[in-house]
Parts: C-alpha cells; sequence; structure tokens
C-alpha cells in the first residue's frame, strides 16, 4: 500500500513536470537522453521492489484477517451460549392482589383509626360506623324470639292436651255406641217379647172362643133338657153360669190380645228409637274420629310452624349480633392501607368501597414474553429480576410459576378480528407469572405496578416446579 501511493506520487509529479513548459531547443537537445534512461532504471528498481513485497504483503493480510475472524468467534461463542440460555423482557410490572375494604352495612363513620400508607395488621380494626340503630335492632330480634320460645312452648303443651281430648272425645263416642247398641238388642229383645206375648194372647183367645162355643152348646142341650125335666134345673143354671164364665173369658182374652198388640207396637216403636240413637252414636263416632286426626294435626301444625317462627327469629338475631359486629371494620390480611376514602361523619352504603389494602407478602411479576421467546420456556425455570427502581444493585430470584393460556390480545376490551380487512401480522405477547423466592421481598421494596427486567434462565430445570 506505500509503495502504491509513492508510485501514484511519483507518477503524479511526473505528470505535472509534463505538464510544465517545454524547455528550449538547445536544452531539449542536451538533456533528453539522460532522464529517459534514469526513469527507465528507476521504474525497473520499483518493479523488482514490488514483486519482492507483494507475497509478504498479502501474508500478513491473511494472518490478520485469520486472527480478527478467530477472536469474533472466541467473542461470540460465550456471549451466543450465554444470551441463547437466556429471554429477556422489560415489558414486565410488579402485580399483587389489592384486597378492598367495603361496607358491608350502611351507616355513618363515627372514627377512621388508619391512614394511607400505614402498615397494618390482620383483625385490625380500621374504621367504625355508628352502631346504635343495629344495637336497636338486636333488642328487638331478642324480645321476638323470646315471644316466640313462649308460644312454641305453649304450642308444644297443647299438642297432648289435644290428644287427650280428642281421645276422650272418641271413647265417649264409643261408649255411647256401645249404649245405643245395648238399647237396640234390648229393644229387639222386647219386641220378640211382645210379639210372643201377642202370640199367646191369640191362643188364649181362640182356646177361649172355643170353650164359648162348647159352653153355648151345652146350653142350648141343657134347656132342652131341663125342659123335658130330664136334668135338673140346678145342671141348667150351672151350664148357663158356665156359659156367661166363657163369654167372660173371651172378652178377658181379647183384651189381652189388644193389650200385647198394643205392646208390641210400644216395643217396635222403642226399638225404631234404639236404631235411631245407634245411628246417631256411630255418626258422632266417626266425627269424632275424624275430628280427633284434624285436631291433632292442626296441634301438631301449630307447634312446627312455632318452631319455625323460632328458627326464624333465632336467624334474626344472628344476623342482627352480625348487623352489629359490621360496625367495626377489620382488615382481613396483612397489608398496607391505600385509596383511603372514608372521613368521621361520612355517610356510606352497604357494598361501598371506602379503602383498599396491599398485601406486600404476596407479589409477584407478570412478564409479556413475546411467543417467541417461550419455546424453551418451561414452569419452575430459574429467573432473575432487575427492579428499575433500584436498578442492577440488586437482583432478585424467583421461577416460572405458570403461562397464561392465551395472549393478552385475546383479553382486551376489543380483541382483533384478523378475518376481516387488511391482515397485518403482529407478535403477540403471552403473560408469565413469575413468583419470588421464599424471603426474596422481605423488606416489603417491591410495590405491585414496579416496572421490572426478568430474565429466564432456560437451563435451569424445573426443580421449582412444585
Amino acid at each position: 500500500m506505500p509503495e502504491e501511493v509513492a508510485q501514484q506520487q511519483g507518477q503524479g509529479q511526473q505528470s505535472g513536470g509534463a505538464d510544465q513548459a517545454p524547455p528550449g531547443p538547445s536544452q531539449q537537445g542536451q538533456g533528453q537522453t539522460q532522464p529517459n534512461q534514469s526513469q527507465q532504471n528507476q521504474s525497473q528498481r520499483d518493479d523488482s521492489k514490488r514483486k519482492r513485497a507483494n507475497p509478504r504483503r498479502k501474508r500478513t493480510i491473511r494472518i490478520v484477517v485469520l486472527a480478527v475472524i478467530v477472536l469474533a468467534i472466541i467473542v461470540t461463542i460465550p456471549i451466543y451460549a450465554y444470551y441463547s440460555v437466556r429471554e429477556s423482557t422489560d415489558d414486565a410490572q410488579v402485580d399483587g392482589h389489592l384486597v378492598p375494604i367495603s361496607a358491608r352495612i350502611s351507616g355513618t363513620i363515627i372514627s377512621v383509626l388508619v391512614n394511607d400508607n400505614q402498615p397494618i395488621r390482620a383483625g385490625q380494626e380500621l374504621v367504625r360506623l355508628d352502631p346504635a340503630d343495629y344495637q336497636v335492632a338486636l333488642s328487638q330480634a331478642q324480645a321476638s324470639l323470646v315471644s316466640s320460645e313462649a308460644t312454641t312452648s305453649e304450642s308444644q303443651e297443647n299438642v297432648p292436651i289435644t290428644t287427650i281430648n280428642t281421645t276422650s272425645s272418641v271413647s265417649t263416642s264409643d261408649t255411647q255406641v256401645d249404649q245405643a247398641q245395648a238399647s237396640v238388642v234390648s229393644a229387639q229383645q222386647a219386641v220378640d217379647a211382645a210379639r210372643a206375648r201377642l202370640t199367646s194372647a191369640n191362643a188364649a183367645l181362640a182356646q177361649k172362643q172355643a170353650n164359648r162355643v162348647k159352653a153355648q152348646k151345652d146350653l142350648v142341650r141343657f134347656k132342652d133338657l131341663v125342659e123335658k125335666d130330664e136334668i135338673s134345673k140346678q145342671d141348667y143354671d150351672g151350664a148357663v153360669a158356665a156359659a156367661d164364665a166363657n163369654d167372660a173369658d173371651v172378652d178377658s182374652a181379647r183384651a189381652d190380645v189388644v193389650e200385647a198388640q198394643h205392646n208390641l207396637e210400644q216395643a217396635g216403636a222403642e226399638l225404631q228409637v234404639s236404631k235411631a240413637r245407634l245411628a246417631t252414636a256411630v255418626v258422632q263416632q266417626r266425627q269424632s274420629e275424624q275430628v280427633r286426626a284434624r285436631q291433632q294435626a292442626v296441634s301438631v301444625a301449630r307447634y312446627k310452624q312455632a318452631q319455625a317462627t323460632v328458627l326464624q327469629r333465632r336467624a334474626d338475631l344472628q344476623q342482627a349480633q352480625l348487623n352489629v359486629s359490621y360496625t367495626i371494620l377489620k382488615a382481613s390480611v396483612d397489608g398496607v392501607v391505600s385509596r383511603k376514602n372514608a372521613e368521621p361523619g361520612m355517610q356510606v352504603a352497604a357494598g361501598q368501597q371506602i379503602m383498599a389494602l396491599v398485601p406486600l407478602d404476596d407479589v409477584w411479576v407478570t412478564a409479556n414474553f413475546k411467543e417467541t421467546q417461550l419455546k424453551k420456556m418451561r414452569v419452575g425455570q430459574s429467573v432473575q429480576i432487575e427492579v428499575d427502581t433500584y436498578g442492577s444493585s440488586r437482583k432478585y430470584r424467583g421461577h416460572v410459576d405458570s403461562i397464561a393460556a392465551a395472549s393478552g390480545a385475546r383479553f382486551s376490551l376489543l380483541p382483533p378480528e384478523n378475518a376481516t380487512g387488511n391482515y397485518v401480522k403482529v407478535v403477540q405477547r403471552v403473560p408469565v407469572k413469575i413468583v419470588l423466592e421464599p424471603g426474596e421481598n422481605r423488606d416489603h421494596l417491591l410495590l405491585p405496578g414496579m416496572s421490572v427486567t426478568p430474565t429466564v434462565l432456560l437451563n435451569s430445570g424445573t426443580d421449582n416446579a412444585s
């Protein structure tokens, strides 16, 4: 290279000299031979030098290029080995739970016991509401429960009383039925006896009528005989007396028949009355049994209703007790108070959020890696986390906990529709949850929302997956 530059300069000087004014005739004739010869000699010497320098210069260039290539390979291999097993992104931030503190009942705030950014413990009181209205409701619920329990006790006592009363009524009806049945049997027996007496009276009447007919015939015969003096007057008088006696017996037998007929009719009437009483007693017995079942069912139903009322009143009492306890809002977890929106005297409604708690013991990193970076990423791989706030002076350790089931664009309000319009392919990002190792955030310096740069070590295995 230096020789070529010198040659070019010499040629330039020669051409520059050629551009000068030509010498005079006398000078041109004298010096024309000597310069031409010296130039030729010089050219020959330069050519010989270039021929000797070219192989050496080429070897030097080859050695330098080879050394640069080897050096580049030596430097590139560790760099490639380092970055080929690591995936990093700056599209990541610290995430955590935001626990809302809401009023479960409506009321007026009487005191606020915490301030913004104040660390608190689980169970610590945060806000107190005015409990006066809910204490009154609690007293009413207690009184209602006592009244319902008394009603239940009364209903419980009425159940056996109703059973006894209805059973007694049924027993009385059974007794009346038995008595009516006995009366029917007795009346039937009286009818049978009256019928037998009537039959006997009729038989006696027939006999006495036959005796009277015989006595009348005897009287006629004795009259003829007495007129002929074949018998004595005394015998005739006896026959007359016997005929009169038989007439009297017939009249008496007829009276007995009439009396027996009357007695039979009276006994039949009493039998019908007894049967009617029996039918009435049977109906009353059935009604008593039905009424007993219904009254017992009504009594048991009233008792069960009273029991249900007691349960309802107990539930009302428990709700009133809960409402009184809800007047004190307590922290559900350890954390730091944030977004406090509660002041004494403020009226709050049920479900209204008045502050939030940020539990710094449970934070993680959400890293949005490109889909092309997930080829070798697995759950359980170790992660080094650098926080923008603290720079490279402090790094946190963690591991991949899970990989989202869809890209972040799928969860957006308006997901992309590649099937319509002009399609432009965009590399998607998939959220990856990274959990810190135990004790890494013991000083609570990692806050939700901080920007971080996680680096996943792809060759770290999955020992932390559990």
